[in-house]
């Protein structure tokens, strides 16, 4: 195993995808994280903590749509839902390329 913290760092900014082309921050790091956990060092914990971060985001998105019709709580819900999936990519991006293992805040354990 080799260790590659640009491809570390690549993988998180890699979900910000889905604010320049709507869609992608699930499948690229996906991709990424299938074809490279066995061959980049700790590649396996970043790349779970991605998934089950977007699955998580996706979710959320889901429960806050029909909240929306609640006193407009699904629109707050959504607002901070955009903060979040903005800022701990690069966050997290800062803290691979330090070597430091992710933490995503909200993120349900999908993948363990």
């Amino acid at each position: 195993m080799r260790e590659d913290r640009q491809l570390l760092l690549v993988t998180h900014l890699c979900q910000l995808l889905t604010f320049i082309t709507g869609f992608g921050g699930l499948i690229v790091p996906l991709v990424i994280w299938a074809t490279q956990k066995d061959k980049v060092l700790e590649m396996h914990e970043h790349g779970k903590a991605i998934i089950n971060f977007q699955l998580s985001l996706i979710i959320y998105t889901i429960i806050c749509i029909p909240l929306i019709l609640a006193f407009g709580l699904g629109i707050l819900g959504l607002i901070v839902l955009g903060v979040i999936s903005l800022v701990f990519p690069i966050v997290n991006a800062v803290k691979a390329s330090q070597g430091e293992l992710p933490s995503y805040p909200l993120s349900l354990n999908f993948i363990s």
